[in-house]
């Protein structure tokens, strides 16, 4: 099964303008988007870092531990509304635009970038459901990790974070809290272990982020041209990929 479903992830192809460049040039150029590239990985590092330690048997964070509770206080909890909820981060942000808040770009950018983010996604999570085949907590279905719901939700709420954060701040804190609420009401629902939210988190955010460095704007107006790189989903025999490309100029 691993081998039918391998993952080409993040397959680095880095591509050398055709005019002749200086190495001072060429070194700065390097260590920008090597830095660029360390920023947005950090965060989602950690919280797969976490979810993948949640998986094994250790005393501090296990959830065996976390479905143990659940099951003890709140066995009969059930609610459909984080079905809905994962896009409103989403809606927040073309809802906003059309109230006449002006967010970081226009329609054109602002909908190729939600559209690459959700393929970035859909890219990372599917094939990982095939390679891991974790049982859910509650039918036993071998498709729990990572969540697509919280990945779905994080990915939705840095959307919103990357267009309207930093001139509105408090529009970030209300997008990542309704992501952490989908998360929480995963475990709760018994659809996901807790290893599973972590994980899925981690990955919401690292696809738009990834889609955000690599856009090259070329729709519309721009404001401004963060990167050169590309990025683009790729698909075989039943098997998801990314191809990223990061030209050095």
């Amino acid at each position: 099964m691993i081998r039918r479903y391998r993952m080409a992830l993040l397959l680095l192809s880095v591509s050398l303008a055709a005019k002749p460049l200086s190495a001072q040039s060429i070194a700065d150029t390097t260590i920008h988007q090597r830095t660029n590239w360390k920023k947005i990985a950090v965060m989602p590092s950690v919280m797969i870092g976490a979810g993948l330690v949640s998986m094994t048997d250790n005393e501090v964070f296990d959830r065996f531990e976390i479905e143990e509770e659940r099951n003890e206080h709140l066995p009969r909890f059930r609610t459909h509304v984080d079905d809905y909820l994962q896009y409103a981060p989403i809606v927040a942000v073309y809802g906003l635009n059309a109230l006449g808040v002006k967010g970081e770009h226009d329609f054109a950018n602002r909908t190729v970038l939600l559209i690459k983010s959700e393929l970035i996604m859909a890219a990372l999570v599917l094939p990982l459901k095939k390679l891991t085949a974790v049982p859910r907590p509650d039918t036993g279905s071998p498709t729990s990790f990572p969540s697509g719901h919280t990945a779905q939700a994080f990915a939705a709420a840095t959307f919103l974070h990357k267009e309207y954060g930093k001139e509105h701040p408090l529009y970030s804190i209300l997008g990542y809290t309704t992501a952490t609420g989908i998360g929480v009401l995963r475990v709760l629902n018994n659809r996901h272990w807790m290893s599973d939210v972590l994980a899925g988190a981690g990955i919401g955010i690292l696809s738009t982020n990834l889609a955000y460095l690599t856009h090259q704007y070329k729709w519309g107006k721009h404001h401004k041209h963060l990167s050169g790189a590309t990025i683009v989903p790729s698909y075989g025999q039943k098997a998801m990929g990314l191809y990223v490309s990061i030209p050095i100029h």
